[in-house]
């Protein structure tokens, strides 16, 4: 569908797709694959439904991008949320909750056979989930898709990355979070999304580096294996971070820091509670502190200026609220990932 005549300043409307555009998968240059899953968050849920809610908060965001003028031109779309997936997340989730509990009052899971099923459903489910997202990604990157990805909670991108890693030998990954997710099996949970990245550097070695901004809710596990990763993983805490600026430091050095840390493909992994929670409150796992949306998009551009090649994207935990404030952040989040992909690659 050719977009060179659509009106940029017409109203949104609902019976077009992501940011009121008439486009089909077939004619866009970017797909976004929604993955409604949330079985092993570990606080607030609603983070599976997150895609049906952007998807309508994106018809009130203007165009007009001044860094990345239209980008939107080469056709956006994001296909439908697949519910079968969404309710074997409903239901997983279920039972996630009722073994969490069950944990976490000090009871061995080995003398409760239920436990022990749920356990096993749950990691089988998330494998499943794996396997899934992989194909999704695989099929549209065989089309020569440029591929974005949207949950759900962090575990979502798991087999998308793995796809990536069949096409490029080595990249690295930019991860704004305000945790490190390098957990072993976080509650028992393999693919937890406490584990992302635990289990990303150790099944995929394609994945060279791993650069983390804002991080400020971890655990010693995770300190020590940053320490011991050899300088794969880098870890722009965001303790320092504010430190350096409060002693007098630009972002802008930050950030030339940063970009000099990373190589030279980079895939974008967006946790949404990498900003500070006033942004999206409803985030699963919310923790005060954190990075201002216009600091990391500053980021993103010097990324890009340095002329890195961005080779995909995910924007994972944005929660559902009262409102629809998470939403209109996320899908302003979502609008300038898919701006700067899309010029990464033109």
């Amino acid at each position: 569908m050719d977009l060179s005549q659509h009106d940029a300043n017409s109203l949104g409307n609902p019976n077009n797709n992501l940011f009121g555009l008439p486009t089909d998968e077939q004619n866009a240059r970017l797909v976004i694959v929604p993955v409604p899953w949330e079985v092993t968050v570990s606080y607030s849920a609603g983070t599976a439904r997150a895609a049906d809610n952007i998807l309508k908060a994106s018809l009130q965001v203007d165009l007009y991008d001044a860094e990345y003028h239209d980008c939107w031109r080469q056709g956006f779309f994001m296909r439908e949320v697949d519910k079968k997936i969404l309710l074997k997340s409903d239901y997983l989730r279920k039972e996630a909750e009722l073994y969490i509990d069950y944990i976490s009052n000090g009871d061995d899971v080995e003398k409760n056979n239920f436990m022990c099923r749920s356990l096993k459903d749950i990691n089988e489910g998330s494998l499943f989930l794996n396997n899934w997202v992989y194909a999704q990604c695989r099929e549209l990157q065989s089309k020569g898709k440029l591929v974005g990805l949207l949950g759900g909670d962090h575990s979502t991108p798991f087999g998308f990355i793995k796809s990536l890693a069949e096409q490029h030998e080595a990249f690295g990954i930019l991860q704004i979070d305000a945790h490190c997710d390098l957990r072993k099996q976080y509650e028992g949970f393999k693919y937890s999304h406490a584990s992302i990245m635990y289990n990303v550097l150790e099944e995929l070695p394609q994945v060279s580096k791993l650069v983390q901004v804002g991080v400020r809710d971890f655990c010693d596990e995770e300190v020590d294996y940053i320490r011991n990763s050899n300088n794969r993983v880098q870890c722009f805490f965001d303790r320092d971070l504010k430190n350096r600026l409060y002693d007098g430091d630009s972002w802008r050095n930050i950030v030339e820091d940063i970009v000099a840390s990373l190589p030279q493909k980079v895939y974008i992994s967006f946790d949404i509670d990498g900003l500070d929670p006033k942004h999206c409150p409803n985030t699963g796992t919310p923790v005060f502190g954190g990075l201002e949306a216009d600091q990391v998009f500053y980021l993103f551009r010097k990324v890009h200026e340095s002329g890195r090649k961005i080779i995909g994207f995910d924007l994972n935990e944005v929660g559902v609220g009262d409102n629809d404030w998470d939403a209109n952040v996320g899908a302003r989040v979502l609008y300038k990932l898919c701006n700067i992909l899309t010029a990464a690659n033109l």
